[in-house]
């Protein structure tokens, strides 16, 4: 197992008990130091992440209300909107988290995924012909007829709660993330941090979505692999 695999099944899985995973744990140190971090940092949002809610709070907060109500006490509100504030930011940011929801937004994990893993697949080039893109994308029953421009990575990943095609392609002089991912998005969307941009395009019952630099013509790419991508190839 090489070095990028055993990272991208640990950050996929930090408790992986697979014996080829472990067995490459136990004959590198670095790699068991990488895995004790990721191991470390899992348990450190775990426990970021257990936000415990009184069961009363509600009926506190109903109580305090009507007593004032009742008695005509007058007190200042900006607690509550604090309250509420704080309440309705935890709400999205647990929503976030929760990528395997029924509101998973597409894009936004893309984005997430690409800087979760560029630093590890940054300068391989594969050299993957279309053929064997298309026997990745087999389990998905999907087939590209062409790809507009040269693949140097492709794999399965975890994509949410669901298992997707991750590529990268260079086209034009850019690089480009591609994932194909068996779920499918409504409409034609788009979204950018500034840096760098994802664009999702819809085929039949999966996605494509595209992630390539905020100025770069990541759209069109994405429309010529939306166009390509069919049950089987032609």
């Amino acid at each position: 197992m090489d070095d990028l695999e055993f990272r991208r099944r640990l950050l996929a899985d930090p408790y992986d008990t697979d014996p080829e995973l472990q067995a490459a744990k136990a004959e590198s140190e670095r790699h068991q130091g990488y895995a004790d971090d990721i191991a470390e940092l899992d348990s450190k949002i775990d426990q970021a992440l257990r936000v415990e809610v009184p069961e009363d709070l509600a009926d506190k907060i109903l109580f305090s209300q009507t007593t004032d109500v009742e008695q005509g006490v007058k007190r200042p509100r900006w607690h509550l909107a604090i309250a509420a504030s704080i309440a309705f930011v935890f709400g999205i940011a647990l929503g976030q988290f929760n990528w395997g929801s029924a509101t998973l937004d597409l894009n936004q994990t893309a984005l997430a995924h690409y800087y979760h893993e560029h630093a590890f697949i940054e300068g391989i080039n594969e050299g993957a012909t279309i053929e064997q893109v298309n026997a990745k994308l087999q389990p998905f029953g999907k087939a590209f007829n062409a790809l507009p421009g040269e693949v140097t990575y492709i794999n399965h990943c975890s994509f949410g709660d669901q298992h997707a095609l991750h590529m990268v392609m260079e086209s034009d002089g850019q690089a480009y993330t591609v994932f194909v991912v068996p779920s499918a998005s409504q409409t034609p969307a788009q979204k950018s941090d500034g840096k760098m941009q994802a664009v999702s395009r819809p085929v039949q019952s999966a996605s494509v979505i595209v992630v390539g630099e905020a100025k770069s013509p990541a759209a069109p790419i994405a429309e010529q692999l939306q166009q390509q991508l069919t049950p089987q190839a032609i």
